[in-house]
């Protein structure tokens, strides 16, 4: 088995009396959709901001591409991991080139040139999410789901090798959401990008993603592929509610309900 691209040893954290992650084990491949899911509260976004260094554990490892992620400096850092929150800064007066270009930030920094290959980089992630047409307008003035479109290609511009996404479908209707991370699988799979994205939707995540990890009371409490993971008795471990499945009558993937 070829080296995991991230991996975590025995990940705590806390914040005052309350312990939100504990003892948290985890290896992620490359060229994979990783999906977190977890009812509220369960430590999924705390989880993706450990592996973004947004926060730091207060005990266990984190190994980044081979090394200790505490040892990398921001802008290496941000070489090889981008992170998209939950709720993205404003973007007031940017156009989608302008927001992409930022991508290129952590490769020649504050003062350092923006040149050909730079410029090359953003014009190619443009392209790569469709937003060709929308390359000049304001960030500020677009939909949902092409403003998260906008922010991908601004990931993709870093050229990070693992991409963590906060829950990017949430706004979005379920036209937008289909596109979003057909994509996202698209790019892990072209690329061998690893990437990690927090879904509240399980059957989302069943149809989108590589693999389903849950979390419950800040511990993986199960994961495996869809196949494994889409079961009445794991479904019902996971969010603690009795759901049933079955198979989709076109597709044949597995479709969660309620019971």
């Amino acid at each position: 088995m070829s080296t995991p691209f991230l991996s975590m040893s025995q990940i705590q954290y806390g914040v005052i009396s309350r312990t939100i992650l504990s003892g948290v084990d985890l290896t992620l491949e490359k060229g994979k959709v990783h999906g977190l899911i977890g009812p509220n509260g369960s430590g999924k976004s705390t989880l993706l901001k450990v592996i973004a260094r947004q926060i730091h554990p207060s005990s266990g490892s984190l190994t980044v591409a081979g090394e200790d992620a505490r040892k990398w400096g921001a802008r290496a850092f941000a070489r090889q991991v981008a992170y998209m929150p939950q709720f993205t800064p404003a973007t007031d007066g940017m156009t989608v080139r302008e927001l992409v270009a930022l991508g290129r930030f952590p490769w020649h920094g504050t003062l350092g040139r923006f040149g050909k290959a730079d410029s090359d980089m953003v014009e190619e992630a443009i392209d790569r999410t469709d937003l060709r047409p929308f390359a000049d307008r304001l960030v500020a003035n677009m939909s949902g789901g092409e403003r998260q479109r906008a922010w991908i290609a601004m990931m993709l511009a870093q050229n990070a090798q693992c991409l963590l996404l906060d829950e990017p479908t949430s706004a979005l209707d379920l036209a937008h959401q289909a596109s979003v991370l057909s994509l996202l699988r698209e790019l892990s799979h072209e690329r061998g990008l690893t990437i990690v994205v927090v879904l509240h939707d399980v059957n989302l995540a069943s149809r989108y993603c590589d693999e389903m990890i849950a979390l419950n009371n800040g511990k993986i409490t199960a994961r495996g592929t869809p196949a494994t993971m889409m079961q009445s008795e794991v479904l019902k471990s996971v969010f603690g509610v009795d759901m049933g499945v079955f198979a989709h009558p076109v597709s044949h993937e597995p479709v969660s309900y309620l019971l």
